[in-house]
């Protein structure tokens, strides 16, 4: 079952070949035997995942409809609330938090759909992370090669997907946090157009970047969430009012009328030998020659940074003044430089972001597609401070998101898709489309799973 689809798992609940109390008791088993390993998991919510699965079964055995995904065990990225525990958000000052009064607006979606929630997920504190390390609740690994980072800050969705101890995770992503732990552990991430799915009841870090999604090991069991995840919320000021514009059905074949073509310049620099080879395979496998550049791309990383700072930093305020040892340093020290830049930054710095926005939107008036690299390297050792990139030595932290921020700037919505390369760990391409094109996003990402880019389970 660790390598069952979501998709296949309700299909079988549905029609009563298996039933949901089965599929939570064998999930569970798997996370105790390879939790240990991977820890992925801060919680396993075992009591409450056992009541959701037998109520599942009974509304099978009266005949009605459980849900598109009746039965399927899903987990979340310990920021989003869970009744009645406490959401940690991948810190140690939030443990003395009362526990949420309710669910996360997304985890009611996924448990009126048949979901049933099997527990939270490790990530970097207050998602401030692209590593998957994490000082008080230790590394999550990744699956591949334990020795190394499952990548952040949703490092234990992305851990716990490609182990197969769940078929879907939520994430989140604020400068890459689906798409650099998705790339890493070799799964599909969604980070959907900014105020698509609602971020309510989830802890913030910086809101005018915040974004929430899926992730999985299929475009099919990722296309199925993202569906049912849709919908209007009061909780979110940031949330579109849009009807739900579901994915649709999938097919491996490529729609000729999208104008696709790969990022070159920004893009092409930096990134290690196996970022621009998993790029060119994706390029050759979709039939794509034209490659294009984006200018100020670097002024829009550097003014995405001088934003999450800021936003960050003043979340956080009171507690870095009453509570500072308690973060992580690396954490808390570049709050604390956040907390001082001058608000003339600040408005600079969303002067760039407007100008960026408007650059992009003219690209996207000639193509549907934009092709780049999800992160600039495979998967680092956990631990590893520095990698040499475009023949300079750089810190591993900050950087895995080189290419992954300049989108999440901008709101566009993107898919992480898994390249696995000969005698390599796994590495992810970014599909990125227009604003509120995630089905064509997705759709592209069907074609290229169908043509062999997909990501097993690594055996243990």
């Amino acid at each position: 079952m660790d390598r069952t689809s979501a998709a296949e798992i309700a299909e079988k609940v549905r029609t009563g070949t298996w039933t949901a109390r089965a599929v939570v008791d064998t999930t569970l088993a798997r996370i105790a035997a390879e939790n240990p390993r991977l820890n992925a998991f801060t919680l396993v919510t075992a009591e409450r995942a056992r009541q959701e699965a037998t109520r599942v079964d009974q509304l099978v055995a009266a005949g009605q409809n459980p849900g598109p995904l009746a039965g399927v065990p899903f987990a979340v990225k310990n920021l989003f609330d869970i009744q009645g525990e406490v959401t940690l958000a991948g810190s140690k000052i939030n443990r003395d938090l009362p526990p949420a009064q309710q669910d996360a607006i997304l985890i009611q979606r996924l448990t009126a759909a048949g979901a049933v929630l099997v527990g939270a997920l490790n990530m970097g504190e207050y998602a401030y992370d692209f590593t998957g390390e994490n000082l008080h609740y230790g590394a999550s690994r990744n699956p591949h090669d334990r020795s190394r980072m499952s990548g952040g800050s949703s490092g234990g969705s992305g851990s716990a997907v490609a182990g197969g101890l769940v078929p879907l995770a939520l994430g989140s992503d604020t400068n890459g946090s689906i798409r650099v732990p998705s790339s890493l552990c070799g799964i599909f991430g969604l980070k959907p157009t900014y105020g698509r799915l609602s971020r309510g009841g989830s802890f913030p870090f910086c809101p005018s970047l915040d974004h929430v999604g899926p992730m999985a090991r299929s475009t099919q069991d990722l296309a199925l969430a993202y569906d049912v995840l849709q919908g209007p919320d009061d909780q979110d000021a940031a949330l579109v009012k849009r009807p739900v514009e579901p994915a649709g059905t999938l097919t491996e074949k490529l729609d000729p009328s999208l104008r696709i073509a790969v990022l070159g310049g920004y893009f092409a620099q930096q990134g290690t030998d196996a970022a621009r080879r998993a790029l060119q395979r994706v390029a050759d496998a979709l039939g794509i020659q034209s490659t294009i550049e984006i200018p100020e791309v670097a002024a829009a990383r550097a003014a995405a940074y001088v934003i999450t700072n800021a936003e960050s930093s003043t979340l956080h305020l009171p507690n870095l003044r009453s509570r500072a040892h308690d973060y992580d340093p690396d954490v808390r020290d570049r709050m604390l430089a956040g907390a001082l830049l001058p608000a003339t930054a600040y408005l600079q710095a969303q002067r760039v972001r407007a100008r960026f926005q408007k650059i992009v939107a003219g690209v996207f008036t000639q193509h549907d597609i934009l092709l780049a690299p999800a992160t600039p390297m495979t998967a680092p050792a956990i631990g590893q401070k520095t990698m040499a990139l475009g023949g300079e030595e750089m810190l591993v932290r900050p950087h895995l998101g080189l290419y992954t921020q300049p989108f999440s700037f901008i709101g566009l919505p993107v898919v992480a898709v898994p390249v696995q390369l000969p005698d390599s760990l796994p590495i992810g391409v970014q599909i990125i489309a227009g604003p509120w094109q995630e089905a064509k996003a997705l759709q592209v990402a069907r074609v290229l799973e169908g043509r062999g880019f997909v990501s097993t389970v690594p055996q243990y």
